[in-house]
């Protein structure tokens, strides 16, 4: 009996780790829009995060949808040195569709973290979405 109980926790902690949001390490530090991370969204109002590793030097950041639409409520950049930027997009994306572009305060800076809040619209075939976030690098120092 211990050792079935034993065998569920390890199972249980090991989806766990699985399901967690690994780190997106961007290697290419060349000018133009880069993919930091991809998501799926409950229909519950979800919070992710995407950590960025890396080649890390970014000025805007948008949002790609597919499958349902998004109400995205709001996100958090965090960068190097332990300063964030709280932004409130209360923003509708359509399925397919592509967020407003958010141009971040202080030009091109380091991210170390980008947190967002939000969940999939109901839609007719229940499908849950998938968002992509992408970050623009300007290379100018």
């Amino acid at each position: 009996m211990k050792i079935l109980i034993t065998l569920l926790i390890l199972a249980t902690i090991g989806l766990s780790i699985a399901k967690a949001q690994k780190p997106v390490i961007v290697i290419s530090d060349k000018a133009g829009w880069q993919k930091l991370g991809a998501t799926t969204v409950n229909f519950e109002k979800d919070y992710d995060e995407v950590l960025v590793i890396g080649a890390n030097r970014f000025k805007s950041l948008k949002f790609m949808v597919k499958y349902a639409p998004v109400h995205f409520i709001s996100m958090e950049v965090f960068f190097v040195g332990n300063t964030k930027e709280t932004i409130q997009l209360n923003d509708v994306v359509k399925d397919e569709g592509e967020g407003k572009t958010i141009h971040l305060k202080g030009g091109e800076r380091n991210i170390k973290k980008v947190v967002f809040i939000y969940k999939t619209l109901p839609n007719r075939t229940d499908k849950k979405a998938h968002v992509v976030l992408w970050g623009f690098k300007t290379n100018k120092r």
